[in-house]
C-alpha cells in the first residue's frame, strides 16, 4: 500500500471542498471496497478524507411520505430498520443478499452505491483494463466473461455493477442528494447516476469532482409484493450472475429492476407495462439489443426463468 495523507472532515460541504483541492484525494468511510483495492494497488489515492463524523447516519421520514437515508446508514441498520422492512422489503431484501454480516455492519449507503465492478481483469494489474488504466484495452472481451454485461456493453467495457442495493434503489425510484465542493447542493435521480461505460468506462457515476453524496430519499410506499431474487454461485457471499428487484402490486402493474446484466441496475420502464403478459412479455423488451457472448448467453433464459418464478411468488 502507497503512502497517502488522512484528515478527517466536520461537515460534507467541507468533505467534498477538501477532496476536490486535492489531486487524487477519496472520501473513505467503511472503507469495505476502497481498502482491499488501495492493498492491490489498483486505488491509489494520496489523500484520504474520513466522513465518518459527519452525523449522516440517520433515517427519517420525509414530508411526502417517504424516507430520507443518510449517506453513512450501515447496510446491517437499513436492512433491519422496521420502516424499510414494511414499505420497502424489496430494499431490505437485497442488502441482506449482499455480502456477509461482517460486511454490512460496516458498509455504507453511499460507498455502496459507489462500489466498483468485481471483473477479475480489474482486479488483474497485470491484465488491460479501460476502466482501471484508460486506452489500454479489455481483457474480459475475448477472455472469461461467463459473469460480466450484455446490456448497455462498448467495445471499451462489458463489466457490471456489483451493488444488490442499487438494483433495489433503482426499481424504488430513489434520489440521490449531494453536495459540492462549493456548498452548493442537488438531487439526482437514481435512474441517472450511474453511467453505462461508452468510451470512457473509468467514469461510473455522474458525480462532479469532489462531490459528496449526503442522503437517498425513497418516495412514499408504492405497496405491492416486494421480491429479491439473486441468482449466484454459491449460496452467499457471491456477486449476482443476474438479480431481479421486483415489485408487484395487485392490479398487474409493477417495478422491475435488473442487476448483473449491465455497467448500471438495469431497468426498462416499457417492458415493466408486460408484467400482466408474463416474464417472457416482459424480457423480450427488457432485454431487446442484449449483446451476449457464449459464456455468457445463458442470461438471457436466466432472467426469464427468474422473472417467472417472481410473478408466480407476487400473485401466490
Amino acid at each position: 500500500m502507497r503512502a497517502f495523507s488522512f484528515e478527517r472532515a466536520t461537515s460534507p460541504a467541507e468533505a467534498a471542498a477538501a477532496v476536490a483541492r486535492t489531486p487524487g484525494a477519496k472520501f473513505i468511510a467503511g472503507g469495505t471496497n476502497l481498502l482491499d483495492l488501495m492493498k492491490l494497488e489498483i486505488e491509489t489515492p494520496t489523500h484520504l478524507v474520513d466522513v465518518n463524523d459527519l452525523g449522516l447516519d440517520k433515517i427519517t421520514p420525509t414530508d411526502d411520505g417517504g424516507l430520507r437515508i443518510g449517506a453513512l446508514v450501515r447496510n446491517t441498520d437499513l436492512a433491519a430498520d422496521n420502516r424499510v422492512r414494511r414499505d420497502y422489503g424489496v430494499l431490505s431484501r437485497a442488502l441482506l443478499a449482499g455480502a456477509s454480516g461482517q460486511l454490512r455492519n460496516k458498509a455504507t449507503t453511499a460507498g455502496n452505491l459507489l462500489q466498483r465492478t468485481r471483473c477479475p481483469y480489474f482486479y488483474d494489474p497485470a491484465m488491460p483494463c479501460n476502466k482501471r488504466k484508460p486506452g489500454s484495452g479489455c481483457a474480459a472481451i475475448g477472455g472469461f466473461n461467463r459473469n460480466l454485461a450484455i446490456m448497455g456493453v462498448s467495445d471499451k467495457c462489458i463489466a457490471t455493477h456489483p451493488s444488490d442495493m442499487a438494483v433495489a434503489m433503482r426499481a424504488l425510484d430513489a434520489t440521490v442528494e449531494t453536495v459540492k465542493p462549493d456548498g452548493k447542493t442537488r438531487a439526482i435521480p437514481i435512474a441517472d447516476f450511474h453511467r453505462l461505460p461508452g468510451d470512457t468506462p473509468q467514469i461510473e457515476t455522474n458525480l462532479q469532482p469532489g462531490e459528496c453524496i449526503t442522503a437517498v430519499t425513497l418516495p412514499r410506499p408504492i405497496g405491492g409484493k416486494h421480491v429479491y431474487h439473486k441468482v449466484r454461485d454459491r449460496a452467499s457471499y457471491a456477486f449476482a450472475l443476474i438479480s431481479v428487484a421486483a415489485v408487484v402490486r395487485d392490479d398487474g402493474t409493477g417495478r422491475l429492476a435488473f442487476g448483473g446484466l449491465a455497467h448500471k441496475p438495469w431497468r426498462v420502464e416499457a417492458a415493466e407495462a408486460k408484467i400482466g403478459d408474463g416474464a417472457k412479455a416482459v424480457t423480450d423488451i427488457a432485454l431487446a439489443g442484449a449483446k451476449t457472448t457464449p459464456q455468457n448467453a445463458f442470461k438471457l433464459p436466466l432472467v426469464e426463468r427468474t422473472l417467472g418464478g417472481i410473478l408466480t411468488e407476487a400473485r401466490a
